[in-house]
């Protein structure tokens, strides 16, 4: 692999800082190419709550960076750009929440890992996609859930747990950008093609899906699949890591419902970080994530629970 002058750069200033650099799949290839670790929430939530390292540099949204600052706190946990949102999380704001959740004093409340970490401090469970089903069945039937903040995500393990749920209306714009009747059209070109999509895409995407899966759960089927062509139902970005493990293989990223110039789904928060300023922040040591110390605490615990129960 070669490597751009920055990237070396990078790569040796974060062996004298005795820093570990993880990134989500969705962040830039040049940033993918560096990190230490590649991977989805879940895998990433492990890897931080795993490191020694002195500085952690999330590569990511702030949730994920918040995450793993709730589970490494004596680590200073550094992201490129603190406007790294995530409009799943920001469609979840803390007040309206509380007041909606005290409707429901019975149930407990499973939380998508894409929330802030104030959610998570009011949380019962957190869990991911990879580990949802898991962590739903895991809950004794007795129980009534609430679950937030994604709703496309919810209907699918009601669907597929049987479970009752009260959904929170939230929503992930990458994710809800796909168009149906593009797919349709792109299967009529490529009749043999498997069609993928992450369990965050709307309802009428997943009807017609061959496999729905977590990030890491796309890459893998793709990786094993005899398949040679797929259409891809989720962030652009986790092409470059089934580029790299499959290069034979053909991706086909489904095309949003609006025209743009790459025709695939983006997600502009995720794409705000840049090898420059993840040397930014990394040398100056900025964009440190602070978090108060109660709600700390009481996000690490639905955190460590999800851990455990995967």
């Amino acid at each position: 692999m070669d490597l751009s002058p920055l990237q070396s750069q990078l790569i040796t200033l974060k062996a004298q800082k005795n820093a570990v650099i993880l990134a989500h799949y969705y962040q830039r290839p040049e940033i993918q190419q560096i990190a230490d670790y590649v991977g989805d929430s879940l895998e990433l939530s492990r890897k931080a709550s795993e490191s020694n390292a002195e500085i952690l540099v999330f590569c990511g949204v702030h949730f994920m960076a918040e995450t793993a600052k709730i589970l490494n706190p004596s680590c200073k946990v550094l992201i490129p750009d603190l406007e790294a949102g995530c409009s799943l999380a920001d469609s979840c704001p803390l007040t309206e929440f509380i007041r909606w959740k005290r409707k429901y004093p019975e149930h407990v409340l499973v939380s998508y890992i894409n929330c802030s970490a104030e959610i998570k401090a009011l949380s019962d469970y957190i869990c991911t996609s990879s580990n949802a089903l898991k962590i739903i069945n895991s809950i004794p039937s007795d129980k009534k859930i609430i679950f937030a903040p994604d709703r496309n995500l919810g209907e699918y393990l009601i669907k597929e747990t049987g479970r009752e749920m009260v959904l929170w209306e939230g929503a992930c714009v990458v994710h809800e950008a796909f168009s149906v009747q593009k797919l349709i059209e792109l299967v009529r070109s490529y009749p043999l093609a498997k069609i993928l999509a992450h369990p965050e895409s709307k309802s009428e995407i997943l009807k017609i899906a061959h496999f729905i899966g977590s990030t890491t759960a796309l890459i893998n089927y793709v990786v094993e699949s005899p398949a040679d062509t797929f259409l891809i139902g989720t962030e652009v970005g986790i092409l470059h890591q089934i580029k790299e493990l499959s290069p034979d293989k053909y991706l086909i990223p489904i095309p949003t419902e609006e025209d743009n110039t790459c025709a695939c789904s983006e997600c502009a928060f995720m794409k705000v970080n840049t090898i420059q300023k993840v040397m930014d922040c990394l040398q100056s040591e900025s964009n440190e994530i602070i978090l108060d110390p109660m709600i700390q605490c009481l996000a690490l615990i639905p955190i460590q629970k999800m851990l455990q129960l995967s």
